[in-house]
């Protein structure tokens, strides 16, 4: 099995990225090609770790997530950084948890419902074991939210 990607495949992942509820037959036409040639692809695509999943997208607004945050955490001590991940994990609030250099030792993006509710998620954060401190940036308002990628620019993947 190649490694690499053409343009079709380029092509198929740019349109899921924006359209992950496309039908195969749409994807069949716009890559000109038929619509068991499209779902092989798309397999081997998953197959190979690069489609992980479909998701839907929803609006945090209209579920009355109105609180978006960004949280810096210094967990000390190396004993401590299974069980925070572990814990950020079981969290439903805290959308993102990164292991970061620089201020910090991770980096939590959350939503709550409002500051009561992040005021409440920050104090249970607080008190796990091995946070010593937290920075927190609420958002006051978001301009660009996406998990879409470049992928014409993975040039090591792409069949010349």
């Amino acid at each position: 099995m190649s490694h690499l990607l053409d343009d079709t495949d380029l092509a198929i992942l740019n349109h899921l990225q924006e359209h992950g509820r496309a039908q195969r037959n749409t994807i069949a036409e716009l890559v000109n090609l038929s619509v068991p040639s499209v779902s092989e692809r798309m397999k081997k695509l998953e197959e190979r770790g690069l489609i992980e999943g479909y998701k839907a997208i929803l609006n945090s607004k209209k579920f009355h997530f109105d609180i978006t945050a960004f949280i810096f955490v210094q967990v000390d001590g190396s004993e401590n950084y299974q069980s925070f991940v572990e814990r950020a994990a079981e969290e439903r609030e805290i959308l993102e948890c990164h292991s970061i250099t620089g201020d910090g030792s991770h980096f939590l993006k959350v939503r709550t419902k409002n500051t009561g509710s992040f005021e409440s998620l920050l104090s249970r954060i607080q008190a796990w074991e091995g946070v010593s401190k937290t920075r927190s940036n609420l958002v006051l308002s978001s301009f660009k939210e996406t998990r879409s990628l470049p992928v014409e620019h993975a040039v090591e993947l792409i069949k010349k």
